[in-house]
């Protein structure tokens, strides 16, 4: 039989209740977006508002990051949930009230509304703190989107600050919203979520000479244009079908002037893997393909990959336990399971030291059409922020339940 949880009957209730003021907060944190390592603005909004509802709160981690401890009155595991809070460098397209008041500078990928459903779940538990066990823990972060040069910071930072220690973090959970997904239902992956992402740095080095008389140089325009054709045989040819990768280069540069040979190319991409054999084996035959060209052409390479993030696994049993606590809830219809998807989420960093829980959260409304994520035309069906937040109180207060019943046990 399936474990049934009035409590979290009693929290649905209490979150639709609660619409209004997570509405609000999605809003205000919309109408003032801040990009990766700037969110000053957001951080100190988060930290107030959870410090008046009697958290201890910690801010200024990993840059502009907060962590807050809702610490109740029964013995149970400390349970963390995280939510991320940059925002993204695009220009909004005018239309709602709330539209970002910061030109260039738009919440495109819904961490605004992870945010204040965060927010919102703080609120929630913390009405129902005597009758709660254990400690919750709301990680606010900074930089997912991805760092500015030179600079530090995100999930990994905060790891490394201590996020999962002191006392330590049996699981931690996180959404992210998913506009093809109907307002109403929570997408979930039972092993694998997200792949591991690998930025690459390549230049192809020839050497210049006149125009009239390419004979005398290298064109490494020419050679460039000769490897983006072959490294695509990479994918096609190089390893197996059954296993899903993307090779992508975004900016290509080079060249000096309309009537000189080019003596250099560089070209930024990203590789995306669910498989770490998939990533050494890609790599290899890059490299392999890129020299033999360059020998015969004359030209020389360099290629650099600097891994950003791990893939992103969920933990079965973990998983297993929270399919338990949303199914009563959500019903069978309203959980649906997805397909692991290529792009990626530092929320993998957590996951690798502890074990996690990351789901999607429907926002297209039921006759709206799909949206895109990183668009200037972003506009999730607000309706979300219930199901959101019931879902993560929901799952918060069950495997505090979950864990107090198995530590009693021993």
């Amino acid at each position: 039989m399936k474990p049934t949880f009035p409590l979290q009957h009693r929290l649905a209730r209490r979150a639709e209740a609660l619409f209004p003021e997570v509405q609000r907060l999605r809003r205000d944190f919309h109408q003032h977006p801040e990009l990766s390592n700037q969110e000053a603005r957001t951080g100190r909004v988060a930290g107030e508002y959870l410090a008046a509802l009697g958290l201890t709160v910690t801010t200024g981690v990993a840059g502009h990051g907060v962590v807050a401890d809702l610490v109740c009155p029964h013995p149970g595991p400390t349970l963390a949930y995280r939510a991320d809070m940059d925002a993204l460098p695009i220009q909004e397209k005018p239309g709602q009230p709330w539209c970002s008041r910061h030109p260039g500078v738009m919440h495109a990928c819904g961490h605004d509304v992870h945010l204040a459903i965060a927010l919102g779940a703080a609120k929630l538990l913390s009405e129902f703190k005597d009758s709660l066990a254990g400690r919750f823990r709301f990680i606010l972060q900074p930089a997912e989107e991805g760092l500015p040069p030179g600079t530090v910071g995100g999930a990994e930072l905060m790891v490394q600050q201590g996020v999962l220690a002191d006392p330590p973090v049996a699981a931690i959970m996180a959404l992210h919203v998913a506009p093809r997904l109907e307002v109403g239902r929570l997408g979930f992956c039972p092993d694998i979520v997200m792949a591991g992402a690998e930025q690459l740095r390549l230049e192809i080095l020839g050497r210049q000479a006149h125009a009239a008389t390419p004979h005398h140089g290298v064109d490494a325009i020419v050679v460039t244009a000769q490897a983006l054709t072959l490294l695509q045989s990479v994918l096609s040819q190089g390893k197996d079908a059954r296993q899903p990768a993307v090779l992508t280069f975004g900016t290509i540069a080079g060249g000096s002037r309309f009537n000189i040979l080019a003596d250099q190319v560089a070209l930024e991409g990203t590789l995306r893997y669910h498989d770490l054999k998939v990533r050494e084996g890609v790599l290899g035959r890059v490299h392999r393909l890129l020299e033999g060209l360059c020998a015969g052409a004359g030209a020389r390479y360099r290629l650099e990959s600097q891994s950003l993030y791990p893939i992103l696994v969920n933990d079965p049993d973990l998983t297993r336990v929270a399919l338990d606590i949303l199914r009563p809830l959500f019903g069978p219809q309203g959980l649906v399971q997805l397909r692991p998807v290529l792009g990626s989420e530092d929320f993998a960093c957590y996951a690798q030291k502890i074990p996690g829980f990351y789901f999607f959260l429907g926002t297209r409304s039921p006759d709206g059409e799909d949206q895109t994520l990183h668009s200037p035309d972003f506009d999730p069906d607000e309706q979300a922020l219930t199901v959101g937040l019931t879902a993560a109180a929901a799952l918060l207060t069950g495997l505090s339940r979950e864990g107090a019943q198995a530590a009693a046990a021993k």
